[in-house]
């Protein structure tokens, strides 16, 4: 079984100054999505799975339209919800992240004030990964290694399309490997725009584990087009 993470391209985050929430993508956002579809147009996969935000939507819009393949919206997939800053100065957004890295290591599993703590979103996405995994035949065996038991819903053949964004992409990625989780992984893993990640299974004695094959692949881009 292969999951390809893929990362929504560069979003708006900030209009004329004002914060933007569930941003679109910039112009230079729609170029990134547009050299990523033209990657990614000949890849066979079995299923195409999107965050349900605008940025991830319009992500994969031309690689959906190049190859003709299908897409399902998962709403697990979604970024960690910040606060509402919408139509507020930018400095605002800019001033709370600064406040956030400042904080000790076991307090910043709070998040940001008035936006989804990290703790839950973790948590969303260990359980969203999970039941995700079960349906298709993969289930996390006991004990404190990460290896997964499979069933006859498993296919490890399948091809799996994730079109997400940099925190889910690193939480799942954790909780694939079995690494702990801690709350800043969006800069334990840098993961740049409209880049591509690969986690491969491969067979234990006594069922399957997970393994990472590339890890923020842009290089479908130019180097002027990377961002992150």
């Amino acid at each position: 079984m292969q999951i390809w993470l893929i990362r929504h391209a560069q979003p708006e985050w900030v209009r004329d100054e004002l914060n933007v929430d569930n941003p679109p993508l910039t112009q230079l956002g729609f170029n990134q999505a547009d050299l990523l579809g033209q990657r990614l147009r000949d890849e066979q996969f079995t299923e195409v799975c999107i965050s349900p935000l605008q940025r991830t939507q319009q992500t994969a819009q031309p690689f959906l339209s190049a190859s003709g393949a299908n897409s399902v919206t998962h709403d697990w997939l979604a970024e960690i919800q910040s606060p509402i800053w919408h139509g507020t100065p930018a400095d605002r957004a800019i001033e709370a992240y600064r406040a956030e890295r400042q904080k000790s290591s076991i307090h910043r599993w709070s998040g940001l004030d008035g936006g989804e703590s990290v703790s839950d979103f973790v948590n969303r996405i260990n359980v969203g990964c999970s039941y995700f995994l079960e349906s298709r035949g993969v289930v996390r065996a006991p004990g404190d290694l990460p290896v997964w038991n499979t069933n006859d819903n498993f296919n490890e053949d399948a091809k799996i399309a994730l079109f997400a964004h940099a925190g889910t992409n690193s939480v799942t990625l954790c909780h694939l490997l079995g690494l702990a989780p801690t709350p800043w992984e969006w800069e334990r893993f840098v993961i740049g725009h409209a880049s591509v990640s690969i986690v491969q299974s491969f067979a234990l004695g006594d069922g399957i584990t997970f393994g990472v094959s590339r890890l923020s692949d842009q290089e479908h881009l130019p180097m002027e087009m990377r961002t992150h």
